[in-house]
C-alpha cells in the first residue's frame, strides 16, 4: 500500500511539471499524459469544493455560496474524481480530458465544465 501511494504521489508530481498538451506528440507520450492527468484528477477532486465556494461567493454572495456553492463543489468534486477514475481505466486510449480546465488549479477563477463528447488526441 505504501509503495502504491508513493507511486501515485510521484506520478502526480511529475504531471505537475508536464502540460497535457505539451506531451501530445507520440502515442506513448499521449498515453502517459492521460495517465498522469487521471491520477491528479482522482487525488485532487476535493479541491473543487473550495473553488466552487469562492467563485459563487464572488458572483452571488456569501449566503448563496454557503449553500449552492457547496453543493456545486460536491458535484464537481464527484465529476472530477470519477472522470479521473474513468481516465485511469481507459488511459490506453488517448483522449482529451472531458473536464475543463484539465486540473483543478488551472484557471482557478473559471467554473468547472464538461465537454459533451470524447475526442481522440
Amino acid at each position: 500500500m505504501k509503495q502504491l501511494l508513493k507511486t501515485v504521489l510521484m506520478l502526480s508530481t511529475l504531471s505537475l511539471f508536464t502540460s497535457y498538451d505539451a506531451a501530445a506528440s507520440t502515442y506513448p507520450a499521449r498515453v502517459s499524459a492521460k495517465l498522469g492527468n487521471a491520477l491528479v484528477n482522482v487525488t485532487t477532486g476535493l479541491g473543487e469544493i473550495p473553488k466552487a465556494i469562492m467563485i459563487t461567493n464572488r458572483t452571488e454572495g456569501p449566503a448563496y455560496a454557503s449553500t449552492a456553492g457547496v453543493v456545486t463543489g460536491i458535484v464537481n468534486m464527484m465529476g472530477r474524481t470519477l472522470n479521473g477514475a474513468y481516465d485511469l481505466v481507459t488511459f490506453m486510449i488517448p483522449t482529451k480530458p472531458i473536464i475543463t480546465p484539465d486540473y483543478v488549479w488551472q484557471d482557478y477563477d473559471k467554473e468547472t465544465s464538461y465537454r459533451s463528447t470524447w475526442q481522440l488526441r
